[in-house]
Formats: structure tokens, C-alpha cells, sequence
């Protein structure tokens, strides 16, 4: 019998009437009900909360764009990588470069070709794509450390390169990022100002609507992926390459097209970083950045899309969080411990405890909690005193166990 199975009770109609609602279907609604509500609190937060609190929703919206797409990689495919760091800072310089202004920053002269900034955005995520594709042929043939040591050196390359190509990046002084606009409509501080409830809607509210949207499609799209048959062939090309291979799966293929997915993440967060920050400065593209991705995607849960986006807001908002409230917080600025600091001891601690107790991370946790709160509703798992039940033992007309001689 199966677990789905309800036993009937004795004089039980045969159609089912009387018999108490599946829980499946009682809960059916509650899931969109709470996902509708969800969105309806994001979309009226602007109205009720500091700028503070947006502008950091918008630093963890454009991480949790890049933690997906890391975790499409290394959760979902198996490839170690520690580059993303570097097709981050592809998206950024790409979106700085094409949408930003000629000309000069001290003895420096920058340019820029002035295109409208969604054209700036689609280069950037396009080149930060064409990036991974063309690191894809060498992440083919490595695997495990080998594959995250080749890939640390794109980061370093990528700093040399940030540092060295002044009129691209402006140097070791960086450059500003040019406001981002779609259609005339500008998300700056004004032009055109613009007020709802009588609530101004400046550069922040604005920021906001622009990463809920950018992250919730990258999040659905990504939800997708794993639900598809490439999905599958994935998961499988990660438990085994060999198994893999015998069934169907062209295994270079894919793991050339998940390095191109997963650079277009990077590079489409490498662009929401420009436009959270206003700025790009080479050292903000190091290899501490690709260890805080990691850090991410494995406190989140591998492999879980849901794990990604709790994994990224809690990495990208508690510095943040502890910058602003430093003087609340024990140890903790003043003579204490920089909120930096602070949140690297915290995130390493996490990361110690999630392996040790928890490996399926901060998705894990939520599911245990929310299985926590469902009930049976109605699901009947006794059997009635008068059903007889069967037992372990193999009856006179059982046929006898493999290798059995009796």
C-alpha cells in the first residue's frame, strides 16, 4: 500500500464520501495565497521604510542574481569555481564603458561610448557570458581543485587588468557609474521627480523596483532550468560524469553552456553592484568576492535555488546591517571589532556549524521549520483493528529470496 493511500473504514462508502479532504488539496491555495501576499509587501515597502533599508534590498537583490547563477555551477552541475569575481567585474566595467561619458579623472583620460544604459546592461551581460563560454573549453577537461585553481587566476588577471586599463576603468581610482534609465524614465533622484501616497520616490525607491524585478527573474529562470530536461541532465552530470555520459549526456556541451549561464548571472550582478555602489574601483573585484559568493551559496544550501537567495541575503545585509547599528551591537565598533570584520567571524562560524549540523544550509533549516507547522489533515496511517496487516514474514506461497535454496 502506499503512503498516499487512505484506508478505508468499515461501511465506508465506495466513491469516498465522508472520508476527510487530502491535505495536498486542503493546502493547495495556501502556497500562492502566501506568495501573492509576499510580493504585495515588497511592492508597498517603499512607502513605509527608511532609504537605509532599501538601498541595502538592492545590494542583496543584485547578490542574490550572482549566488544564483554561482549555484547553477557548482550546486547543480558540480564545477568548483572561484572566478565569479571576475565575470562580475565583466558586467560592471562592460555596463561603466558602454553607457558612461568621455572624459578626464585628473592626468587620466576616460572613455566611454554614451549608449543608453539598458544597452550597457544586455554588453554587460552579454560579454560577461561570451567570458565564461570562452573559459568553457578549459573548465571541460578540470574538475574539482584543479578547475577552482584555473580558475583563480582569471581573478587575478582581472585585477591586473582593471588596474592597468585606465581609460576602460578608470584605474586604481575606479570611475562613477552612469544612473541607470529605460525608456526616458531615469532611477535617479529626479527627472522626473516623481511621488506616490505623497511618498517622493527617489533614487533608492526607485532602485528597489528595479532589483525586485531583475531578481525575481532570475530567480524564476532559474527555477526553470532545474524543472527542464537540461535541469536533469545536470544533476545527473554532477553525481557522475561517467553515468552521464552513458546516458545521452553530452558532457562538455553542458558544462559549456552552465559556464555561460552562470557568467551572464555574474555579469548582470556585476551591474547591479555598479549601480548600487555608483562606482567601480578594481579592488572591489577580487578574490575576497568570490569567496563571499561561495560562502553564500553554501550557507543558502547547494543545489537549492531557494538556498541561494537566503544564503545572499544574509552574506550581502549583515555587514551592513552591522555597519549601521555598530553601537548596539557587543563588540562591535568603538573599541570593538570593525563591522566588516564582524560579519567575516560570523559568516565563517555559520559556515562551520551549517557542515557540521546542517549541510543542506539555510533551505534546509526553513524546510525542517515549515514541516514543523503542517499537519495530516485528515491523512489516515492506522490500520482499523479488523484489517489485517502484513507482516515480514514470507508466507508458505512467498517465492524464496534471491539466492535463497529454500
Amino acid at each position: 500500500m502506499s503512503e498516499s493511500t487512505l484506508t478505508e473504514a468499515p461501511g465506508a462508502h465506495p466513491s469516498g464520501v465522508g472520508r476527510p479532504a487530502p491535505a495536498g488539496r486542503r493546502r493547495s491555495w495556501l502556497r500562492p495565497l502566501l506568495l501573492v501576499l509576499g510580493l504585495v509587501v515588497m511592492l508597498a515597502l517603499p512607502l513605509y521604510v527608511e532609504e537605509f533599508w532599501l538601498r541595502t534590498g538592492f545590494a542583496a537583490a543584485g547578490a542574490i542574481v550572482g549566488a544564483i547563477g554561482l549555484n547553477l555551477l557548482v550546486g547543480t552541475s558540480g564545477q568548483l569555481s572561484l572566478a565569479h569575481a571576475f565575470f562580475l567585474a565583466v558586467g560592471a566595467v562592460s555596463y561603466v564603458y558602454v553607457s558612461g561619458e568621455p572624459g578626464g579623472l585628473g592626468v587620466a583620460e576616460l572613455g566611454g561610448l554614451g549608449l543608453p544604459p539598458i544597452i550597457g546592461m544586455i554588453v554587460g551581460v552579454l560579454l560577461a557570458g561570451l567570458a565564461g563560454l570562452l573559459f568553457s573549453p578549459l573548465a571541460a577537461r578540470l574538475r574539482g581543485i584543479y578547475l577552482g585553481v584555473a580558475s583563480l587566476a582569471l581573478v587575478f588577471i582581472g585585477v591586473h587588468v582593471l588596474n592597468s586599463w585606465t581609460e576602460v576603468t578608470g584605474g586604481f581610482n575606479g570611475r562613477s557609474a552612469p544612473e541607470f534609465s529605460l525608456f526616458g524614465f531615469t532611477f535617479g533622484n529626479r527627472d522626473p521627480e516623481l511621488y506616490v501616497l505623497e511618498v517622493p520616490f527617489r533614487e533608492a525607491e526607485r532602485l528597489w523596483y528595479l532589483g525586485l524585478v531583475l531578481a525575481l527573474a532570475a530567480y524564476l529562470f532559474a527555477r526553470n532550468i532545474l524543472r527542464s530536461r537540461p535541469g536533469r541532465a545536470l544533476q545527473t552530470l554532477r553525481d557522475s560524469e561517467v553515468a552521464a555520459s552513458v546516458m545521452g549526456v553530452n558532457v562538455q556541451g553542458y558544462k559549456a553552456r552552465i559556464f555561460l549561464v552562470s557568467s551572464m548571472y555574474a555579469g548582470l550582478a556585476g551591474v547591479m553592484y555598479a549601480l548600487s555602489i555608483g562606482s567601480i574601483a578594481p579592488e572591489s573585484f577580487g578574490l575576497e568576492l568570490s569567496i563571499l559568493y561561495l560562502a553564500m551559496i553554501v550557507l543558502g544550501g547547494l543545489g537549492s535555488v531557494n538556498g541561494a537567495v537566503l544564503g545572499a541575503i544574509f552574506v550581502s545585509a549583515l555587514p551592513l546591517v552591522f555597519q549601521r547599528y555598530a553601537d548596539l551591537i557587543p563588540f562591535v565598533g568603538g573599541g570593538g571589532l570593525a563591522a566588516g570584520e564582524a560579519a567575516r567571524f560570523l559568516f565563517g562560524a555559520a559556515i562551520v556549524l551549517v557542515i557540521l549540523f546542517e549541510p543542506a544550509g539555510l533551505a534546509g533549516i526553513a524546510n525542517r521549520i515549515a514541516g514543523r507547522f503542517r499537519r495530516p489533515g485528515g491523512r489516515v496511517t492506522e490500520h482499523p483493528p479488523d484489517t489485517p496487516t502484513r507482516t515480514s514474514e514470507p508466507s508458505p506461497s512467498d517465492p524464496p529470496a534471491q539466492g535463497s535454496t529454500t
